[in-house]
């Protein structure tokens, strides 16, 4: 059993809701095999009171938080310090304790960088199409543009939330790499060889048989494809991908990344990637999940 002491430094999650998260798993089996002091918890934080929950956990000493929904961009107003991308991209998800306060970051386009670097997926020259407009799209629009994508196409149901991240890139960046379409045009794409990252909630289970895009000529015409749902664990979309012939990945291991990323940040330290796959597999029984 852990031995919990004097010294112990804590981190946590801070969100609404966050009992159902997996993020204790990841963080206190890495302070286990790593020997370090330390363990993760969950804080269920209202909206209304997430500045005077990170003031109160500066004034406590925790290390580190991790911040999940809702609160991902209210809380950028609690910080003395916010990394200039995850400025750009208007959220932070993890919070790293400094002078007078924390400094926020984003991990989860850490976590997808690193993902699809396992996957042998890179976006250097490359078109990406991106299906969704969310939180989620804006930060993987900006790692898209960031690792060289050579065109993102932003495919919404809503085009102008698809516009709005086509334009923040694009200032950001200095450039017109990423464009918006609606959703409908996804079988009249002129491309081929796209790699798709899908990013909608359509598809999370219970909603086992639904896609986003279910025309088939989409899913011949491209490269690969990368779903940010991870229960089921082949969704829809990725079986999709999969009857044409293309790899498809789920988004379990850009949940591992980005919390690994945030632990590396915490802690001054390189996880390895055998300490890595060990969590992941951990990830997998806790899920139920056989591959």
């Amino acid at each position: 059993m852990k031995t919990i002491d004097g010294t112990t430094r804590v981190c946590g999650l801070i969100g609404n809701p966050v009992a159902h998260s997996i993020s204790p798993l990841i963080h206190n089996r890495l302070a286990e095999i790593r020997n370090d002091n330390l363990v993760y918890t969950t804080f269920c934080v209202d909206s209304d009171r997430v500045s005077e929950a990170v003031k109160g956990a500066y004034a406590l000493g925790i290390l580190g938080l991790n911040v999940t929904v809702p609160h991902k961009q209210t809380v950028m107003a609690a910080l003395v310090e916010t990394d200039p991308l995850a400025e750009a991209i208007g959220a932070v998800n993890t919070l790293v304790r400094t002078d007078g306060g924390y400094k926020g970051y984003n991990t989860d386009i850490l976590g997808l960088d690193r993902e699809l670097s396992d996957a042998g997926l890179s976006l250097a020259g490359k078109t990406v199409v991106l299906l969704g407009a969310g939180g989620a799209a804006r930060a993987i629009a900006f790692l898209c543009a960031k690792r060289g994508a050579a065109k993102i196409m932003i495919m919404n149901r809503t085009l102008e939330r698809a516009q709005g991240i086509a334009e923040a890139v694009n200032n950001y960046f200095n450039s017109d790499t990423a464009c918006a379409k609606p959703l409908t045009d996804c079988g009249k794409l002129g491309e081929s060889g796209y790699i798709v990252i899908q990013t909608t909630s359509v598809g999370l289970h219970p909603h086992d048989d639904e896609a986003p895009v279910t025309d088939e000529s989409f899913y011949e015409k491209a490269e690969a494809g990368v779903d940010i749902i991870y229960n089921p664990a082949r969704t829809r979309f990725m079986k999709l991908m999969q009857k044409h012939g293309k790899p498809a990945f789920n988004g379990l291991k850009m949940l591992l990344y980005q919390g690994i990323a945030a632990y590396e940040l915490w802690n001054g330290c390189e996880i390895s990637r055998d300490t890595a796959q060990l969590i992941y597999d951990d990830m997998k029984q806790a899920l139920g999940i056989v591959e």
